[in-house]
């Protein structure tokens, strides 16, 4: 990852084209990290992983409890454990990557604010990037929430029993907290775009911020100071 600028006792950019370069380079390879393809299909691994392991977890259980001989319960506890080996670094995972894209959010303001380039700066608000993950998460909290409220109201004494039911819940109580990790990610990228990357580029570089023309004061008998007779000398 990109390291964040200097401070600026330390900086020793030999002119403004350089700095806007490394600035252009660090502002990519940070986006990138945030939002490219491979961090929406990591987004995507990790659920799908955490689906697995609670299926092997909760599958298991089940089968113990219908047939509770000693062959089962090796079973059971083997399945469980690799339940558990799939589950656990899922979730460690997922939490490493909100951590690890709050620093990445970091240091791109940072770069951000170091300089301004209205050329540049546009591909860096990834409009198309952040709509996917949107969609994305979006999707996943409706599946989740679906799960959660529909296996419930389905279920049905004799047919469906306790296993089910927890699957169902705990498979959509996955997704839901996903997909909100998802839209708050994509919304905190909207702002930080909105906020950062259009506030630098509000206003290209070379353009000179007008003065204000100032107003004559009008004359003590209502005429302006412009219309007023100049004293005799």
């Amino acid at each position: 990852m990109p390291p964040p600028p200097p401070p600026p006792h330390l900086r020793a950019w030999p002119h403004r084209d350089a700095l806007l370069v490394d600035r252009a380079r660090a502002l990519g390879e940070l986006n990138r990290r945030l939002l490219g393809g491979g961090r929406l299909a990591l987004f995507l691994t990790w659920p799908a992983l955490l689906q697995l392991g609670w299926a092997l977890v909760v599958g298991s259980l089940g089968a113990l409890s219908l047939s509770p001989d000693p062959f089962t319960l090796m079973l059971v506890v083997l399945t469980v454990a690799a339940g558990l080996g799939v589950l656990v670094p899922a979730v460690f995972f997922q939490v490493r990557g909100l951590r690890r894209d709050r620093d990445v959010r970091g240091r791109l303001v940072q770069w951000a604010l170091l300089d301004r380039d209205p050329a540049r700066d546009a591909r860096h608000r990834a409009p198309v990037l952040s709509a996917a993950w949107l969609v994305v998460s979006f999707l996943m909290c409706a599946a989740g929430l679906w799960l959660c409220f529909a296996v419930p109201a389905a279920a049905r004494p004799g047919s469906t029993t306790y296993t089910d039911v927890a699957y169902g819940m705990g498979a959509g109580f996955g997704l839901w907290v996903t997909g909100l990790a998802g839209l708050a990610k994509a919304v905190a990228h909207y702002r930080l775009a909105v906020r950062v990357f259009g506030a630098v580029s509000a206003r290209p570089a070379s353009e000179p911020v007008p003065t204000p023309t100032p107003t004559p004061e009008p004359a003590p008998d209502g005429r302006s100071a412009s219309s007023a007779r100049p004293p005799h000398a």
